[in-house]
């Protein structure tokens, strides 16, 4: 009986001490890692390396020099090396360690061996990124980042940088226009497209851009934002004469190159190699960044008319992204769907969007649309998205490289009372002042319906 009340006090305790584990491994995996993950993680990788290399085929053959000096002091076998490793340096969310690959390997030979390196030390994912020649770096992921999402308290910004998502390997993915000047954003409704763009928008209001807004669905995602606005066009009709103003104003632009560079002015514009940027400060025009929500409501006609109107809204938008970088005017376009069927001119405006981003979506003929012309073996990704998991998208380039994002919730009021209070920053753009929004004074905030509001890190 003493024996039986012994176990039981002793097993309480312990059980007590698992239960608070997995309560929190699931709660908070984040403190769950800081406290227990990280220590049995890194004890696996300590006491394994060795043998984990070589199982994973990434030993090599010992210098001779190695072999005889091993043999003359130990006279046993000697064993082939791994690759040499760095100091362990631990985060927030995994580890990191560098390796330097030995004569003849390559990164390739580790990143093809990261499952099995995953599963050998316990960790949730392992990422290879190449630091130098002969130098790769492992970013081990302790828990998966992407469920509940929590940004770096640290991350690379800048002007026309926008850090708008979390990427599976623990770091920022932060939308530069002055590298992916222009960009296609896919998802079906309730997927996260919206709150994507809504982190752009308020990433973008507090610094020098002009904002310009074409938002078909009578404004219902961009008029809370109106206040820093600098255009907004609610309709098709309202595009139809905003696009050229947008037009005429990038070619007004390419004269004030030529006039700064002594170009002829009957140069024509793809002869001209340069861009705004090479401009003096006191002369470069503000970039304006042109955000086209629910781009199909452009190509959808009812009539004759509306097609020849269409056809010029579509030449209108190839134009400025064909040579609207230059100019420093760059196009976000969002949709559910983006393809041949929309009508004339759209696969060409698709081929100019060199950034892509696939939320869920209700066909695996959309997830090709935006990214199987850039990165096939990404379709499959996009198309795995479950409903369940708002703000989760698949993020790929022309490059061919892509990752899993997920976007952090972005309440509308916050984003309206970041546009706000930077409205005094809408810059001066004459062209655009009869398209610049009409902001009541002592309006009331805006209200958030209730399907936009649904927490996209949960």
């Amino acid at each position: 009986m003493s024996d039986l009340l012994t176990l039981l006090g002793v097993g309480a305790p312990v059980a007590a001490l698992g239960g608070g584990g997995a309560y929190l491994r699931v709660k908070h995996p984040a403190a769950f890692w800081c406290t227990a993950g990280l220590p049995l993680s890194t004890a696996r990788l300590l006491g394994s390396y060795g043998s984990t290399m070589e199982s994973c085929g990434l030993t090599v053959p010992p210098s001779r020099l190695r072999a005889l000096l091993v043999h003359a002091a130990t006279r046993r076998e000697v064993r082939p090396v791994p690759p040499r490793r760095g100091l362990i340096r631990p985060t927030s969310t995994g580890m990191r360690i560098r390796l330097r690959l030995a004569a003849g390997q390559e990164p390739a030979d580790v990143a093809a061996s990261a499952e099995r390196l995953r599963h050998a030390w316990g960790v949730h994912a392992v990422y290879v990124s190449e630091i130098k020649p002969g130098v790769v770096e492992l970013r081990l992921v302790g828990f998966d980042v992407l469920r509940k999402v929590r940004m770096p308290r640290k991350v690379e910004g800048g002007f026309l940088k926008v850090p708008v998502a979390l990427r599976e390997d623990a770091t920022a993915y932060v939308r530069d226009y002055r590298a992916v000047p222009h960009q296609l954003t896919l998802g079906a409704t309730l997927s996260g497209k919206s709150m994507f763009l809504r982190h752009l928008v308020a990433g973008l209001a507090p610094q020098p851009v002009a904002l310009v807004g074409i938002d078909c669905k009578r404004g219902v995602e961009l008029a809370p934002f109106a206040p820093r606005l600098s255009a907004l066009a609610t309709d098709s009709g309202q595009a139809a004469e905003l696009l050229p103003v947008l037009v005429r104003l990038m070619e007004e632009r390419y004269d004030l190159i030529k006039a700064r560079q002594g170009i002829a002015p009957d140069t024509l514009d793809a002869d001209i190699t340069s861009d705004v940027w090479g401009l003096p400060e006191s002369e470069r025009p503000v970039p304006v960044v042109v955000f086209v929500d629910e781009v199909a409501e452009l190509f959808l006609v009812a009539t004759r008319k509306d097609e020849e109107r269409r056809d010029e809204m579509v030449t209108q938008l190839i134009r400025l992204a064909q040579l609207g970088r230059a100019a420093g005017i760059y196009l976000e376009v969002c949709g559910q769907r983006f393809g041949a069927e929309l009508g004339k001119g759209a696969t060409m405006l698709r081929a100019q969007l060199t950034g892509r981003v696939c939320h869920r979506v209700n066909d695996e003929a959309s997830a090709k649309m935006a990214l199987g012309d850039i990165a096939p073996e990404a379709v499959l990704a996009a198309c795995g998205i479950a409903p369940e998991r708002p703000g989760l998208a698949v993020a790929g380039d022309t490059s061919g490289g892509w990752s899993r994002i997920r976007t952090p919730y972005l309440s509308l009021t916050d984003a309206a009372a970041v546009c706000a209070a930077s409205a005094h920053l809408v810059p001066d753009v004459p062209a655009l002042d009869r398209f610049r929004p009409v902001v009541p004074t002592g309006a009331p905030g805006p209200s958030i319906p209730l399907v936009k509001t649904l927490p996209v890190t949960g």
